[in-house]
């Protein structure tokens, strides 16, 4: 199997697991956080929208620069526009993963400012910068769902509410 298919398999499986967490994000509970310290469930609903748009940079540029763009975190406004927009950056997203396994074995470096923070193989920025991240992301909003008494969907296997 070519690392593309390899990696477009697991893109594929984590994104749908995904979106299926955000589709029970509760419209009328998007400014609720555990804790002061916390990321409101829609902010952090948004966070994973945003997480598959670093596709784009690993993929198709040799490096990005933390300090030429800062964060920019959009409000959540329903769970109809968390969808929308998650959907349209996986989309975005998997096509930009047609590429070669040359390709995909070429290195990505992230930097801040003349620090380099770290190189790696695409493929391993993706999969690290995206699916790790997108998975550790998906784990905090399983809590907040069962913390609001919201079923909470299977990921991995049968989740207390879905056998």
């Amino acid at each position: 199997m070519a690392l593309k298919e390899s990696l477009l398999a697991d893109f594929d499986h984590e994104m749908a697991t995904t979106r299926r967490l955000l589709e029970r994000v509760p419209d009328d509970r998007l400014s609720w956080k555990p804790h002061a310290k916390s990321m409101t469930l829609g902010a952090l609903a948004m966070h994973l929208c945003s997480i598959p748009q670093w596709g784009g940079t690993i993929l198709n540029d040799s490096f990005f620069d933390l300090l030429a763009s800062p964060p920019n975190r959009e409000d959540a406004t329903s769970r109809a526009a968390i969808l929308a927009a998650f959907d349209d950056t996986v989309k975005k997203t998997r096509a930009a993963m047609d590429k070669t396994d040359a390709e995909l074995q070429a290195l990505w470096t992230l930097k801040r400012g003349d620090q380099e923070v770290f190189t790696l193989p695409r493929i391993a920025a993706v999969r690290s910068f995206i699916l790790h991240h997108i998975i550790h992301h998906r784990g905090q909003l399983s809590v907040y769902l069962r913390l609001n008494d919201i079923p909470v969907p299977s990921i991995y296997g049968p989740s207390a509410d879905e056998g």
